[in-house]
């Protein structure tokens, strides 16, 4: 089985149910609910799927420095891979509740690691249960894959070289949180509003229609193309609160045919976790 595509669509993977190669794995997530994912998950579920809880599955342990979602080590994320079943063959399908707003986290995460056959489902569980397929509460039994890790050069950005950047022409740098807490009106997470200087807002659920499923890629493209001007892909960097939505800008535009640009994993949550890194607040980069 070969998919290289970055979406597939609920009729597809329905008709892969049965294929030995699919690993399906769930990504429902609240932030302000955290066991809210699990819970449903247990309710109902497509079938097969296991479950990616975000805080201890999709992301490492929280110190002092890091922001609140930091990268897991390899070895824990590899042993959870293996745990799901994950190997070079297999095909990944992800989804959540939220237009791939978590969902995106895992894909982006799968492919910085090498695991190139992965996508997610275009309008997620909504689309799934909208269309009455199949559903089920069976929690499958660990499995025992044999993923592979070898990390991309070039997909992530540090605190400092995000501080080596500021202001420097030839870099863009977008914040994927919603407006209110760009502009530091309201910030309902994290103990310092506002955005990092030089930043411009596009929120990530501008990436969808109104069903929850993804723009077409044209328009995507046509979009972030007029958001980027002639800063080139690999010269552009996104970031959220913690490294999770951001990673939604990144399918956005990998579906647009862009490539893939720069994840600051750390974050808003990182960059504030040092009262000497400036910060901005206001509607303007």
């Amino acid at each position: 089985m070969t998919v290289v595509q970055d979406l597939i669509q609920t009729d597809e993977l329905e008709q892969l149910l049965n294929d030995s190669n699919l690993v399906i794995v769930d990504c429902r997530f609240d932030l302000f609910q955290t066991e809210w994912g699990r819970e449903q998950y247990r309710e109902s579920h497509i079938p097969g799927a296991f479950y990616a809880h975000l805080d201890e599955d999709l992301s490492g342990v929280r110190t002092p420095q890091t922001g609140r979602h930091p990268l897991p080590e390899p070895e824990t994320f590899a042993k959870r891979l293996s745990t799901w079943g994950i190997s070079p063959q297999s095909l990944v399908v992800v989804y959540d509740q939220n237009g791939g707003a978590y969902a995106a986290r895992l894909w982006w995460m799968l492919r910085y690691w090498g695991n190139e056959t992965v996508c997610v489902l275009d309008g997620g569980w909504d689309k799934w249960v909208r269309e009455n397929r199949r559903v089920s509460a069976e929690v499958p039994p660990p499995s025992s894959g044999k993923p592979f890790l070898t990390p991309k050069s070039g997909w992530l950005i540090s605190t400092e070289e995000m501080m080596a950047i500021l202001g420097k022409n030839g870099w863009k740098i977008i914040d994927a949180r919603a407006p209110q807490r760009y502009a530091g009106e309201e910030e309902p997470i994290d103990p310092v509003a506002g955005h990092i200087p030089g930043a411009i807002n596009r929120f990530h659920g501008l990436n969808l229609q109104p069903d929850g499923t993804f723009l077409p890629p044209d328009t995507l493209r046509d979009q972030f193309l007029r958001l980027l001007g002639e800063t080139p892909i690999d010269h552009t960097v996104v970031y959220c609160g913690s490294g999770v939505t951001s990673c939604h800008h990144l399918l956005a535009m990998s579906i647009a045919g862009l490539g893939m640009a720069r994840l600051y994993a750390g974050s808003w949550s990182e960059w504030i976790r040092d009262p000497k890194r400036p910060i901005r607040r206001g509607n303007q980069p």
